[in-house]
C-alpha cells in the first residue's frame, strides 16, 4: 500500500482525496476535470481505493501517472475508508471529494486561500451546483448546510428536495451548521481530533455529525462561493429508496442523541418521535408500505444503537442563532416558503 512517505510525496499543502471503490466509469469521465481544474502548486489529487476488484487503480496509474494512488486492502465505507486516508496524510488540508464530482478553475485556491485567512475555521464547502443541470443548486450541501429547531438539515439553496436556481443570491461567505461532505476541505487535526466521520452511520449524515463536533470543538465552519463545483450526486441511493429512508431517519436520530446535551435530549427525542410518526402516517396513506417499514426500522435500530454513545457535550447548540430556530417544516409545507431567502433569519 502506497503511503505518504513514498517518492511520490508532494510538498503540496493540500491533499484531494476521492474514495473509490470500482468506480472505473466515474473516474474516467471526472477524473479529468479535477486534473485540469486544480492548482498542482496547492493540491496533490489521491485517490483512496477501498479494495477494489475491478480496473479502477490500474485505469488512474495507467492514465493519469501523477496521481497518489492509495490502496486498501478491502472495502472500509465511505466513513472509515476516510478515516484511513485521512491518518495517512500529512498535509495542513484535506478535501474530501467525491468521485462524480467536477470542479471549475480555481476551486482549491479559493478554499485553501479562505481557510488560510481564518485560522478559526475547521472546514469549508464551495457552492455546489448540480452536473447534469449546472444553472441549479445540488441537493447534496448547495451553497451550506444549517439544522432547524428540530434537528432538519436544509440548505442555502435547497430546502427539502426543491433546488434553487443560482443567480448569485448566495455569493457571499457564510458561517454555516454544516458543510458538505461531497467536497469538503478540513484540517486534518481538527478531524481526527474530534474522532472523524462516525462508520456506524455507514451512509447520510456522517458529515453532519462531523461538523457538529467540530463546532462543538470551537471551530467555524463556512461556505465559500468563490470555489465552485458541479456535483452528480444521487449516484447510490435515489429519493425514496427506503434505504435511504430508512439510513436518514436512523442516523438523524442517532446524531442528535450524540450531539445534545443532558437535560435537552429527552424532550427534543421525544419530539422529534412524534414527527417521526406523522411522517410514518403520511407514507402509510400512500400505501407506501416500504417507506413507512423503513422508519419503523429505524427507531427500532436507533434504540439499539444509541446505548453505545454514553458521553454527551453540555452545550446545546439547537436554538443558539436564527438559523436553528427556524421551523423548516412549517415555513416549506404551511408557509409556502421554498427558497432560503424567503425564511425569516435576522
Amino acid at each position: 500500500m502506497e503511503t505518504p512517505s513514498d517518492s511520490r510525496l508532494s510538498k503540496a499543502p493540500v491533499d484531494v482525496i476521492i474514495l473509490n471503490w470500482n468506480g472505473r466509469r466515474l473516474l474516467e469521465e471526472f477524473l479529468p476535470s479535477v486534473v485540469a481544474n486544480s492548482d498542482p502548486a496547492i493540491s496533490r489529487i489521491v485517490v483512496a481505493d477501498n479494495g477494489s476488484d475491478d480496473d479502477s487503480v490500474a485505469f488512474v496509474r495507467a492514465n493519469f501517472p501523477d496521481i497518489a494512488v492509495w490502496e486498501f486492502d478491502r472495502n472500509y465505507g465511505f466513513a472509515e475508508g476516510y478515516n484511513k486516508a485521512l491518518a495517512m496524510t500529512e498535509a495542513p488540508y484535506a478535501v474530501l471529494l467525491n468521485s462524480d464530482l467536477a470542479p471549475a478553475k480555481g476551486w482549491d485556491t479559493a478554499l485553501y486561500e479562505f481557510m488560510e485567512a481564518n485560522p478559526g475555521v475547521g472546514a469549508a464547502q464551495p457552492k455546489i451546483k448540480a452536473y447534469k443541470t449546472p444553472s441549479r443548486f445540488e441537493y447534496a450541501g448547495a451553497a451550506g448546510g444549517f439544522l432547524d429547531c428540530n434537528g432538519y438539515p436544509y440548505c442555502r439553496g435547497r430546502i427539502f428536495s426543491e433546488c434553487e436556481e443560482d443567480g448569485g443570491q448566495y455569493d457571499t461567505p457564510i458561517k454555516v451548521h454544516w458543510a458538505s461532505g461531497a467536497a469538503l476541505m478540513v484540517r486534518p487535526e481538527l478531524y481526527r481530533a474530534v474522532g472523524g466521520l462516525d462508520a456506524d452511520f455507514f451512509a447520510h449524515m456522517e458529515e453532519i455529525d462531523l461538523c457538529w463536533r467540530m463546532r462543538l470543538a470551537g471551530a467555524e465552519l463556512m461556505a465559500v462561493p468563490t470555489s465552485e463545483v458541479y456535483h452528480l450526486g444521487g449516484g447510490s441511493l435515489p429519493a425514496e429508496n427506503p434505504r435511504k429512508t430508512y439510513l436518514n431517519f436512523r442516523n438523524n436520530l442517532l446524531m442528535l442523541h450524540k450531539n445534545l446535551p443532558d437535560g435537552v435530549r429527552g424532550p427534543f427525542l421525544f419530539r422529534r418521535r412524534l414527527l417521526d410518526t406523522i411522517a410514518w402516517a403520511k407514507y402509510l396513506a400512500g400505501f407506501d408500505f416500504k417507506n413507512a417499514s423503513a422508519i419503523i426500522r429505524a427507531h427500532r435500530d436507533f434504540a439499539r444503537m444509541r446505548k453505545k454513545y454514553t458521553t454527551h457535550p453540555k452545550e446545546n447548540l439547537i436554538g443558539a442563532d436564527s438559523a436553528s430556530r427556524v421551523n423548516i417544516l412549517v415555513d416549506f409545507y404551511l408557509r409556502g416558503r421554498k427558497r432560503f431567502s424567503d425564511l425569516n433569519l435576522k
